[in-house]
């Protein structure tokens, strides 16, 4: 929890542009996961960052209901 590895994914995507990328690991609060949305991860597991109270449920929210999979 001290913070995703921001420029690897970012240099994945940029490598990798048909990959669906989930960042994994690293998450320590709701803005890492907003920077992730914007390199353009689609995804991130924040299992522990939820169970810590360290990523609040409601501005997530928010963010999962852009995606057309959660309307």
């Amino acid at each position: 929890m001290q913070g995703p590895a921001v420029e690897l994914y970012k240099n994945i995507i940029e490598n990798y542009p048909n990959i669906n990328l989930i960042a994994s690991g690293g998450i320590s609060n709701i803005n890492d996961v907003f920077q992730l949305n914007e390199i353009g991860c689609k995804g991130a597991i924040i299992g522990k960052a939820i169970y810590e109270g360290t990523v609040p449920l409601n501005p997530l929210k928010g963010t999962l209901e852009e995606y057309e999979y959660f309307k």
